[in-house]
């Protein structure tokens, strides 16, 4: 019985190869028998040659911590493999028929393509992988070819973020994802403390993936800049990493391990990470350190708090994960401490709820700037802390 074919791909063949995860998998397990070697011969090391005087012992304490962090990232590192050797992606059948018709519909427009691929991710949505070339002098988008391609297949596409903008009339390969069943409105507000000019309050929202928005806030220990740099490096790291495909709690540990490796001073930031799915909903806090969160339904609100200490003070951080499912119109509002600081000079933070509860306001800009402008309030107009709001709105997509 002959099997579908996409442009002579099996529509079951696995994205990765069994010798490329064999390959993956080797690779990580070498990786962590060399992690374990560093942490062997560290048991080994005779304790009289650490103690024979304070310099020396100050410098084999130095030296075991680095070979210790070198270890946890070599580890960190064969897990990572492994988990890329164990994801499971596979490619949807699709005829030879099915592939010239939509060939020849993209070619009314101008549009030549080559090598599409239907790929069901591991969260068994669809992403579609296509190379194209304009062929006319008409300029069209990668958005426009996406929404084509969303009525050739039947279902609804959006263009992956780091495409082209523009099919050119050389081969390129460009990515689409079935469209999230959410989408959301981002607000934020911030105010420096009196004394400094700048914040040492840093934040982001990016997407880390596929139906994903991510935002992440870190209070830097101080003020000024160097509670900037710091809060601004551990932001920056949980950017990449996350991007790069890493979990959460791996991307907290080597960021906490830089932080510890540091020659200057003790360095100490909160890293407050919230991740939602776009799909499903589900939302996902990571607290380090930081202040509590909120999710406000209507006049209802869910409070999610953390008593754990920052990062860059133990070896292994301390991280609180909480999990909640959302629904349309919901809103997470995240603080850095000034703003706790500030309620604490008047009414207290335990009110922050009711305050947020009876917000009627639904930009989430708006609704920031609500609550930080009666922080002030509260303070008297008296900023002792760098204070930041983050507040995300999430609303389900209409049917059309």
């Amino acid at each position: 019985m002959k099997k579908n074919m996409v442009n002579g791909m099996n529509s079951f063949e696995c994205i990765l190869p069994d010798y490329g995860r064999r390959r993956l998998i080797t690779c990580a397990d070498s990786i962590r028998e060399l992690a374990d070697t560093f942490q062997e011969k560290e048991k080994e090391q005779p304790e009289a040659e650490k103690t024979e005087d304070r310099n020396e012992y100050i410098w084999q304490k130095k030296l075991s911590e680095n070979k210790s962090l070198m270890a946890g990232h070599l580890k960190e590192m064969a897990q990572i493999m492994k988990q890329v050797a164990e994801e499971s992606r596979r490619c949807e059948p699709m005829s030879e028929r099915r592939f010239r018709q939509i060939a020849h519909a993209l070619k009314e427009v101008g549009i030549q393509i080559k090598n599409l691929y239907l790929i069901e991710n591991e969260k068994g949505k669809l992403e579609v992988s296509v190379s194209m070339r304009n062929i006319k002098k008409e300029t069209l988008s990668a958005e426009e070819i996406g929404d084509l391609l969303s009525v050739l297949l039947n279902i609804r596409l959006s263009a992956a973020g780091d495409n082209p903008y523009f099919v050119g009339t050389e081969w390129q390969t460009f990515y689409y994802i079935e469209e999230a069943v959410y989408h959301v409105l981002t607000g934020v507000a911030t105010a420096v403390k009196e004394t400094e000019r700048i914040s040492g309050d840093n934040y982001t929202f990016f997407e880390a993936g596929a139906g994903n928005i991510t935002c992440v806030l870190s209070d830097g220990m101080g003020s000024g800049e160097k509670a900037c740099k710091d809060s601004t490096m551990v932001v920056e790291l949980t950017e990449r990493f996350l991007e790069a495909g890493f979990q959460a709690e791996t991307a907290i540990r080597m960021i906490n391990s830089v932080l510890l490796s540091s020659d200057e001073n003790r360095n100490m930031s909160t890293l407050d990470l919230c991740s939602v799915d776009l799909y499903s909903g589900e939302c996902r806090f990571v607290k380090v350190g930081s202040a509590c969160s909120y999710i406000k339904r209507q006049h209802l609100v869910d409070r999610i708090s953390a008593g754990n200490l920052p990062m860059g003070i133990f070896q292994k951080p301390d991280m609180e994960i909480v999990g909640r499912t959302l629904l349309d119109g919901d809103y997470i509002i995240m603080f850095s401490d000034g703003i706790t600081d500030a309620l604490s000079q008047g009414i207290g933070e335990e009110m922050l709820a009711e305050v947020i509860g009876s917000c009627h306001l639904m930009n989430p800009g708006e609704i920031a700037g609500h609550i930080l402008n009666f922080c002030i309030h509260q303070c008297k107009g008296h900023i002792r802390d760098d204070m930041t709001v983050l507040v995300i709105g999430i609303w389900k997509k209409e049917e059309e």
